[in-house]
């Protein structure tokens, strides 16, 4: 086995196996598009994140509005699929989708260059025994070799419909302790607290233990199959993104014709992408950090 390889493959094991004791483990995959709040009488800052990405927003804050306008409008013409010189809800949501999985193609980036063999490329014959298994479901073609897009679902499975079921196994595989195929209650709390001596339980724990009798266990037997499971960790009930696009298209529609010209997303760019200036008319402070 290619040491790197190896070193890589322990460090995710590592990472995933550590925590503090008293810290809330979420084993949920949300498809958030802010930790922000999202208000706009306070500020756009959540649609910004929603828009941009996080990494990207903070670029455009440091930006004149001139220069914000002037990006704004050359992302617009990208946004544009079809071409026809609108942007629609499901062009706007496949934007913001986009946008907000940015930093996973940065990550298979780094790892495909530091990683890949120049001639097999990402071969499963590297990986570690639970690695191997969920590189197998990766290979789509069965070549045990993986192209980018198999190694993404490698390190990313829950952003793949076809890899979700490995995303179900693992996580019932880390808190089925007793082997039986199921996740009862005793196992769900300890996955994400450890009293550790402490006698006074926090407030969350009871909160979760009463999200697992009342939602969780739904055919109320006392554990959770895989089927809930999967409802826990990957909940698909509600499209963020697609909320997120039809807020933007709703408050930048002037002619309400529900779509979106290049001219009223600028007319609007405070609202997608802000700038020093945006901020309800006081510029935000900054230190000098470029």
């Amino acid at each position: 086995m290619d040491p790197r390889v190896l070193l890589m493959c322990v460090g995710v094991c590592v990472v995933l196996a550590s925590g503090k004791p008293m810290e809330k483990k979420d084993r949920v995959h949300p498809d958030v598009l802010s930790n922000l709040e999202h208000d706009d009488a306070e500020s756009f800052d959540y649609d910004h994140e929603a828009f941009l990405g996080q990494e990207e927003a903070k670029t455009f804050d440091q930006l004149t509005p001139e220069e914000s306008k002037e990006r704004l409008g050359m992302m617009v013409e990208r946004m544009d699929e079809d071409g026809d010189g609108f942007v629609s809800v499901e062009e706007m949501r496949t934007w913001i989708k986009h946008a907000q999985k940015r930093w996973i193609y940065q990550d298979v980036d780094r790892q495909w260059q530091d990683e890949q063999d120049p001639e097999d490329g990402f071969s499963y014959r590297q990986m570690m025994t639970r690695d191997e298994r969920r590189f197998k479901m990766a290979d789509k073609d069965g070549d045990l070799k993986a192209d980018k897009e198999e190694f993404t679902a490698f390190l990313h499975p829950e952003e793949y419909d076809y890899m979700k079921d490995i995303v179900v196994i693992e996580t019932m595989e880390d808190i089925d302790k007793n082997g039986d195929g199921f996740i009862d209650l005793n196992e769900y709390i300890g996955d994400m607290y450890n009293r550790d001596g402490d006698g006074t339980e926090p407030e969350w724990v009871r909160t979760e233990r009463q999200q697992f009798t009342e939602f969780r266990d739904k055919n109320k037997d006392g554990r959770m199959d895989r089927e809930e499971t999967r409802d826990w960790i990957l909940p698909s009930d509600y499209d963020h993104a697609e909320a997120e696009a039809k807020h933007l298209v709703y408050e930048s529609d002037s002619d309400q014709d529900g779509r979106l010209t290049k001219e009223e997303i600028v007319q609007k760019y405070d609202l997608f992408v802000g700038s020093q200036a945006t901020d309800f008319g006081e510029a935000l402070v900054r230190h000098d950090e470029f």
